[in-house]
């Protein structure tokens, strides 16, 4: 298959090329959805591949600049992951035309009902933050002629399991909007819903973007049999063959927050994002078997205890062989939770770990 995006190369607005773009808001932590907007590469390719507007196609990650601090005084705790950008796009005469992105990123079963009233309070904050910048510059330019307002473009990332039931055009939560028509505001919010594509269809897009997206379609166990039937590792090498190494911390990052969600202990998943960046992301998702490790481990060592030390290690070993978890991890195990040294866990997997 022919990659179908230009590899893109390793430009982030307003942040440092070494290590991982810098976390300003704490939800990110729970949510790997916003990865994809503040990361200007991965934002790059969500507006060419998912986002049906010409202007767009084209849009490099060094035409794109968060602002999402500006606004940030309008989030609310249920917001937390909302993300507002500046899109610089070029006219005939090579000038720059002023485009805004709003994202909201939906990703509970229970829909947000207003958020058609947040985005418009988004649009009329940078309206007048635009208005009073092009003020400084000049005085009195707003109530020109010519002057105009920049387009925003309102966002709804929806990665719910569900079927999104909020409206999303302003009328319809406005009383007598039907009658009274052009006299009420009205704007709709374009709607990216993640469940109505397939793993087939993101495989489509050639890119980094397609590869958190899968994971962010992870919602149950059976998700996992299905993209490691669908995902070749092969798909998996290929798109990250040239990735900068920032960008798969990023998506090492997604795998933590995965994980994390699965309640696998923070040591293990950083294992896993460590496989991300070294570029063995071809072995990833063979690993993933979509249960609930400490849960798991909590009855391997409740069955060894009626049985024994030597049988709980006996038990332990295999039930995490079963379930996909490394040798070495599992060795690791074996020091922290039974402390062994090491060479003690060596001997036991010699003796119960079928190679």
């Amino acid at each position: 298959m022919t990659r179908k995006t230009n590899k893109t190369k390793d430009v982030r607005s307003g942040q440092e090329a070494k290590g991982n773009p810098g976390v300003r808001n704490t939800g990110l932590r729970d949510n790997s959805a916003k990865i994809i907007f503040e990361d200007p590469i991965l934002c790059a390719q969500f507006l060419r591949g998912y986002v049906d507007i010409p202007i767009l196609k084209d849009v490099q990650p060094e035409d794109i600049e968060d602002e999402t601090e500006r606004f940030v005084h309008l989030f609310t705790e249920e917001r937390n992951s909302d993300v507002v950008k500046r899109i610089r796009l070029k006219d005939k005469g090579n000038g720059e035309i002023p485009f805004y992105l709003i994202s909201l990123i939906e990703h509970k079963s229970d829909v947000d009902y207003n958020v058609v009233m947040q985005i418009l309070r988004y649009m009329v904050f940078i309206w007048e933050d635009y208005e009073k910048r092009q003020e400084r510059k000049r005085k009195g330019i707003s109530r020109t002629k010519g002057f105009r307002y920049p387009p925003v473009l309102p966002i709804v990332y929806y990665e719910g399991t569900g079927r999104w039931t909020a409206a999303l055009r302003l009328h319809e939560r406005v009383y007598l909007s039907d009658m009274l028509g052009e006299y009420i505001p009205d704007y709709r919010c374009l709607m990216v819903q993640l469940n109505r594509y397939s793993n087939r269809m993101l495989m489509e897009k050639e890119d980094e973007l397609s590869i958190v997206m899968m994971l962010n379609r992870l919602q149950k166990t059976a998700d996992f049999a299905v993209l490691q039937e669908e995902v070749p590792a092969e798909y998996l090498e290929r798109v990250t063959a040239g990735t900068p190494e920032y960008l798969l911390g990023i998506i090492g990052q997604a795998v933590e927050i995965l994980l994390g969600r699965l309640n696998v202990p923070r040591e293990e998943a950083q294992r896993y994002a460590e496989q991300v960046k070294e570029r063995k992301v071809g072995e990833l998702f063979a690993h993933f078997q979509g249960y609930d490790v400490q849960a798991t481990r909590r009855e391997a060592r409740a069955e060894g205890r009626k049985e024994g030390k030597m049988e709980a290690l006996r038990i332990f070993i295999k039930s995490n062989q079963r379930h996909g978890i490394s040798r070495e991890a599992t060795k690791a195990d074996l020091v922290e939770l039974y402390s062994l040294s090491s060479e003690a866990a060596e001997e036991n997997l010699r003796l119960y770990w079928e190679e």
